[in-house]
């Protein structure tokens, strides 16, 4: 057997303790945000049935025809690890009855699976939080989901995020518009370029996606998805642009965006960024009034969004990469055995007081320690030596404000560092 070291599978990554900081930010300001919105979580298993997915997202996708891990289990049944979470949503609130005669406000974060190329933020194994809305047939609900959205973005503090948004229109009218923009492509057929002609026959919705200059100057010159729009269609969208004009979010209409999933109608949007590379999206959703009858369930309206999380964070560190991020509140420096006697009850009375305290193990000089708490990014630390047990006072030495360290008893700790949390260190 060889001792060659085994690496992770190209595409599933580690998240590494310094990222999984950043991860935790992010995430539990996604759950402080969809709470002030009554959103609930729900999880469901990474494994399901093929048929959910190729009957949801589309035979015809390449999600369903190349980037699923599909296999046959021991029972001979078709499974697949999860390659999004809508379709697993919607299947779990059909059959615990979540969507019969009620509405459901949902949320959901958790690692999905593509067999797709790996890129920057785009990974075999990658992570979706999502927003699904069940039950409600109007544009109010899209817009509460965007304006979500936006307040997430700009809790996180993320800058430069521009959102576009469009109309599929009713499947009926979207069906109409696929037959003649059909028509129209396969009349320029060899001036498409070599993605968008295998499109064509498959899916040629997704050709308005091409970033081929070629292929988007002969679309200029085809049919257009707005013209196809019914009266119903256009007073839906009207109205969710005045709600999102009226609470001040800022839009563009992009009469080419559509989604790569076949299940959307009516309105569709993007987020994206000019910090990611060529895949700027980094959030985008819709309607999809017609998944829930699909799939079984009553005919139910719905409306959600997907955000991959690798590019949320990434956005994240981006513009906080001046940014230092902190470690433990408290080292516990500890200079011999009797201090450590007391030093370690210490550490476990903070702790209860909610403090984070890391002690330092392995001994060494007080220097030695002091290098070790600033490696590790702690904010403070408290000294116990010879002087700190005869007087029975703590030495706390600040780490990341350069001010001066100072002496307190016991009694004082807890108070103190409580207080220390209204200081924002990270920049520092």
């Amino acid at each position: 057997m060889s001792n060659r070291a085994i690496q992770s599978i190209r595409g599933m990554n580690d998240q590494l303790p310094d990222a999984c900081d950043r991860w935790q930010t992010v995430e539990q300001t996604i759950r402080e945000v969809v709470r002030l919105y009554g959103y609930r979580e729900i999880r469901t298993p990474i494994l399901e049935k093929t048929e959910l997915f190729s009957r949801s997202i589309g035979q015809q996708t390449d999600i369903v025809e190349k980037e699923m891990y599909t296999f046959t289990d021991r029972n001979q049944d078709s499974l697949t690890l999860r390659p999004e979470a809508t379709a697993s949503c919607v299947r779990a609130g059909i059959e615990h009855g979540l969507l019969y005669n009620q509405a459901q406000r949902l949320w959901y974060l958790g690692p999905m699976f593509r067999h797709e190329r790996p890129q920057k933020g785009r990974y075999r194994q990658f992570h979706q939080f999502g927003i699904e809305a069940l039950g409600w047939p109007g544009p109010d609900v899209d817009a509460e989901i965007i304006i979500l959205g936006t307040r997430l973005w700009q809790r996180l503090g993320l800058a430069d995020i521009r959102l576009e948004i469009n109309s599929l229109g009713s499947p009926a009218n979207r069906a109409r518009y696929l037959e003649d923009l059909r028509t129209f492509l396969e009349s320029r057929h060899d001036e498409l370029d070599e993605s968008s002609r295998r499109r064509l026959t498959k899916n040629p919705l997704r050709i308005l996606d091409s970033k081929d200059s070629g292929t988007q100057a002969i679309l200029g010159d085809g049919p257009d998805l707005a013209s196809y729009l019914d009266d119903e269609d256009q007073r839906h969208f009207d109205c969710l642009l005045e709600h999102l004009e009226r609470t001040g979010v800022e839009y563009h209409v992009n009469s080419r965006l559509v989604r790569g999933l076949d299940y959307y109608t009516g309105a569709v949007y993007e987020w994206t960024t000019a910090s990611l590379g060529a895949q700027n999206a980094f959030c985008g959703g819709g309607r999809y009034d017609g998944l829930v009858e699909q799939l079984g369930g009553l005919a139910v309206p719905a409306a959600g969004f997907a955000c991959g999380m690798e590019r949320l964070v990434e956005l994240y560190s981006q513009q906080r990469s001046t940014t230092e991020m902190v470690g433990a509140e408290v080292w516990m420096i500890m200079l011999g055995d009797t201090a450590a006697a007391i030093g370690y009850p210490l550490a476990e009375n903070l702790r209860e007081a909610g403090i984070q305290v890391v002690c330092n193990c392995g001994g060494g000089s007080i220097g030695k320690q002091l290098r070790r708490a600033d490696q590790n990014r702690a904010l403070f630390a408290v000294i116990i030596g010879d002087e700190e047990l005869e007087n029975r006072r703590f030495t706390v030495k600040p780490l990341r404000s350069g001010e001066e360290q100072t002496s307190m008893t016991e009694d004082r700790l807890v108070d103190f560092f409580l207080a220390q949390r209204n200081r924002d260190y990270s920049v520092l």
